[in-house]
């Protein structure tokens, strides 16, 4: 489904482990992972994963190419969070809460450390398959050259405690998870991926919440329902700061 199929461009891989579906494509520092995932999808096929060399920011982008309609298939946004998440994780300290704000932006203990995005091809059609499909990411893994608590806001694994991971650990870890993610999907339908978000989900603690087979966000409380459009609320990625090109701090 979304990561099976023959990947076009031949690129030498650098020393991370990656399962076999997936074939790196790694940029210098100065790169950037989701667009330049964008620009080589159609070549390069599902599974190119895309990764900056970076120290002290974990950016990464996937090819994806799903079997369903564009509509539906935007889910796969949830899947590759849930993918992130799971990786954060593993390698998190006991104490540490890891939440969504929704959709886009990842916290930890309250903390921005970073982001996820998902783009298509604009020429996408409603109620046909999309080519394909790049999740993005960027996780802040430590600060450069500022004294602790100057963003009081912002936040980074160093900071918080994730001393055994790093951009690439987070970067593999991820990669996995993804699998497992879209495997589940497969075989047992968007619940699961659904559940493993939406328990994650910050900030609305008195609504429940569902994702629509579009990918909107379902808040019901009291009677009544709040639709949030997930096409809408991805064009502006929360998290992104658009001078520095990174996480906001």
């Amino acid at each position: 489904m979304l990561l099976d199929g023959r990947n076009r461009l031949r690129t030498p891989a650098r020393a991370l482990d990656l399962p076999p579906l997936y074939r790196l494509v790694t940029l210098r520092e100065v790169g950037d992972a989701f667009a330049h995932a964008q620009a080589i999808a159609a070549e390069a096929g599902a599974g190119t994963l895309v990764h900056v060399g970076r120290f002290d920011v974990a950016e990464f982008a996937v090819v994806l190419e799903p079997d369903e309609p564009l509509e539906s298939a935007r889910r796969a946004f949830y899947a590759g969070c849930v993918a992130l998440a799971d990786a954060l994780i593993a390698h998190a300290p006991p104490d540490k809460s890891i939440a969504f704000e929704w959709p886009d932006t990842i916290r930890i203990d309250g903390g921005l450390v970073g982001g996820a995005r998902l783009a298509w091809p604009a020429d996408a059609k409603p109620g046909a398959r999309p080519d394909w499909l790049v999740f993005g990411a960027m996780i802040r893994t430590v600060a450069t050259g500022e004294e602790p608590g100057v963003h009081p806001l912002s936040a980074t694994l160093e900071d918080e405690g994730f001393d055994e991971i790093g951009a690439e650990h987070l970067v593999e870890g991820f990669a996995r998870h993804l699998m497992v993610a879209i495997d589940s999907w497969q075989e047992r339908g968007f619940d699961d991926i659904a559940k493993s978000y939406l328990q994650r989900l910050g900030g609305e603690p008195a609504a429940l919440a569902t994702i629509d087979a579009n990918g909107d966000l379902m808040l019901r409380r009291a009677g009544t329902t709040e639709r949030r459009p997930l096409i809408e609320a991805l064009a502006r990625a929360a998290w992104l700061d658009p001078d520095t090109g990174g996480p906001r701090r």
